[in-house]
């Protein structure tokens, strides 16, 4: 198939960057992405929130599972063990749909899996074999066999179903975010930033990642473990495959699947065969590029909106965070306000883009009062503004 039949990514994506040097700019023959008609009705959303909820909410962490990779060991364990607490009561489905029909929301994403392993969804995967950070001797390796999901915590509710199921019936369209990288599974090392690292680590990590080696060591304080094995890199790809596989099999109609991050050089083959498979079952559903170039359907600007219009076909959505981060922030003062919704949401449609605003729930699953207040306010003074825009029109058409 000739350049000419894929809609490429513009060569400024910084995403595209990540994974430039491994995977090809033009996909395989046997793959295509989602339909022109998909990629319309992904135009046609315009604007959307971008929900962030994980363990890191309970303990008010910024950016969301990123902090892990600067705590100390024992921090670590106590962490990757706050899925024994997780019990949001205050959680309810619809009552947030509530909240997105009156802020105008026409679509929602929403973290089935962030970069922590947590797991919001009924998965059926098992990892098999995580760190022991504070085990005697040192950090080690250690099996286990538990989906580290929502599941196995206090709440027992699949939210990813309750929230897919309410939005469906809200009419918002469905975007579930998943990242590639897992850093509860030891099996998942040393790709996209893992806290653990290997001896033949060069190898396996992006470009991006190596010039980062200086600093990730310093800082990040990666735990270096014997290479993978074969089974434990076959292990990965299974996992990684059958989660993707539940999430656009098992929660009815999903739009979008919003990727995050990626894996290794050395497995892009197995992932680049997990994405024909994901596509022979589900045609159009839209695949964010990160991790997988033009085997993508979309990609996000983030944290700003293009300077001018974007020279591609392929669709974008800026992704922008009311607050400091995407995740649950309880400073009141950092949410930028309804003025700043409006502008940003006017300029992305202006240039041919969707604009889609960042909130996170608290640990027990309710938003900031500024957030709704500001996302509420944002619809009303649109809608005022229009409608004195008109006026104005049919006045001058009057008078002149």
């Amino acid at each position: 198939m000739s350049k000419k039949d894929y809609v490429l990514l513009p060569q400024s994506d910084v995403h595209l960057n990540d994974v430039r040097s491994y995977v090809e700019e033009i996909p395989h023959d046997d793959y295509r992405q989602a339909s022109e008609k998909a990629r319309e009705d992904f135009r046609d959303m315009k604007f959307g929130v971008r929900i962030h909820w994980g363990l890191y909410t309970k303990q008010h962490l910024q950016e969301e599972s990123w902090p892990i990779l600067k705590m100390s060991y024992e921090d670590r364990q106590k962490y990757q063990e706050l899925y024994k607490s997780f019990d949001p009561k205050s959680f309810h489905a619809g009552e947030w749909m509530s909240f997105f029909k009156k802020a105008g929301f026409k679509c929602l994403a929403f973290t089935s899996k962030h970069h922590e392993g947590f797991s919001l969804f009924d998965t059926k995967t098992r990892v098999k074999r995580r760190v022991n950070w504070t085990a005697s001797g040192g950090p080690q390796i250690e099996a286990c066999d538990l989906a580290y999901s929502v599941m196995d915590t206090p709440f027992k509710r699949d939210v990813v179903r309750e929230l897919c199921d309410a939005a469906r019936e809200s009419g918002i369209k469905i975007s579930l975010y998943f990242s590639h990288p897992d850093w509860y599974d030891a099996d998942f090392r040393p790709y996209g930033f893992h806290p653990l690292t290997v001896p033949d680590y060069h190898s396996l990590l992006t470009k991006k990642e190596v010039d980062d080696i200086p600093f990730r060591f310093e800082k990040m304080r990666p735990l270096s473990m014997p290479a993978l094995t074969k089974e434990e890199k076959e292990r990965m790809v299974a996992r990684h495959r059958q989660q993707l596989t539940e999430l656009i099999t098992g929660y009815g109609k999903i739009d979008m699947i919003c990727l995050d991050m990626w894996l290794g050089v050395d497995v892009w083959p197995q992932i680049r065969e997990t994405m024909k498979a994901l596509r022979d079952i589900a045609p159009d559903v839209m695949f964010r590029a990160r991790g997988i170039g033009n085997y993508g359907d979309y990609y996000t600007p983030e944290g700003f909106v293009p300077g001018s219009k974007e020279n591609t076909d392929m669709p974008w959505m800026v992704i922008y965070p009311l607050a400091h981060s995407f995740s649950y922030d309880p400073d009141g003062s950092r949410y930028k306000g309804s003025e700043w919704v409006i502008r940003n949401l006017v300029d992305s449609v202006a240039k041919g883009g969707n604009f889609m605003v960042g909130i996170g729930p608290d640990g027990d699953g309710r938003f900031h009062p500024t957030a709704v207040k500001q996302l509420e306010e944002s619809i009303t003074k649109m809608f005022i503004s229009m409608v004195s825009e008109e006026i104005n029109r049919r006045a001058i058409t009057v008078l002149f």
